[in-house]
C-alpha cells in the first residue's frame, strides 16, 4: 500500500502531497522535512530506494523535480518505480511536457490526474488512454460550467440595469 505521495523541488519545496494513512498535521510536516532532507542529500548514482521507519520511500527524479512514494516494507520498489514514472507521462500528455510551473499553477489537475491513477493507496487504473478520456472528459465539464455562469452573470447584469 503506498501511504503518501510527495512532488518536492530540488530546493525542498513541496509542491503537492496526497496522504492516504492517517497522520497529524505535525507528523506530516516532520515526515517531509525528514524524507526531503534524506531524499535531496543523496547522491544521484544511489539506488532510489530509502528505508525509513519501517517503510519504503521510492523516489525518481525528473528534471528539477522528486516524485517520491511511501511503501510497505513488503511492497515491489519496481512497480512503485514504474507508478511514478506513468504519472509523469499522463503529466506529460495532459500538459505537453511537464515542468514545475505547470504543477504549481495547475496543482488541481496534477491532483485529480493523480487521483484517477491511485485511489486509497492502491493502483487504480493503468490505462493512459483511460485517464486521458477522464481528464478531457472533466475539463469539457468545467468548460460547460464556466459558459453557464458567465451567461447566468450576464442575464442578471442586464435585469439589474
Amino acid at each position: 500500500m503506498i501511504h503518501f505521495v510527495l512532488l518536492i523541488s530540488r530546493q525542498g519545496k513541496v509542491r503537492l502531497t496526497k496522504w492516504y494513512s492517517p497522520y497529524s498535521q505535525k507528523e506530516r510536516s516532520k515526515v517531509i522535512r525528514e524524507l526531503s532532507g534524506m531524499i535531496l542529500n543523496r547522491a544521484p548514482k544511489l539506488c532510489n530506494f530509502v528505508e525509513w521507519r519501517g517503510l519504503k520511500a521510492v523516489y525518481k527524479r525528473y528534471a528539477s523535480l522528486y516524485f517520491c512514494l511511501c511503501i510497505d516494507q513488503e511492497d515491489n520498489e519496481l512497480e512503485i518505480l514504474e507508478i511514478i514514472h506513468h504519472y509523469v507521462e499522463i503529466l506529460d500528455r495532459y500538459f505537453g511536457s511537464v515542468c514545475e510551473l505547470d504543477l504549481i499553477f495547475n496543482f488541481h489537475k496534477a491532483y485529480y490526474i493523480l487521483d484517477e491513477l491511485l485511489i486509497a493507496g492502491e493502483l487504480q487504473e493503468s490505462s493512459k488512454k483511460t485517464v486521458a478520456r477522464l481528464i478531457a472528459a472533466q475539463d469539457s465539464l468545467v468548460e460547460t460550467a464556466k459558459e453557464q455562469a458567465s451567461s447566468i452573470s450576464n442575464i442578471i447584469a442586464q435585469a439589474t440595469k
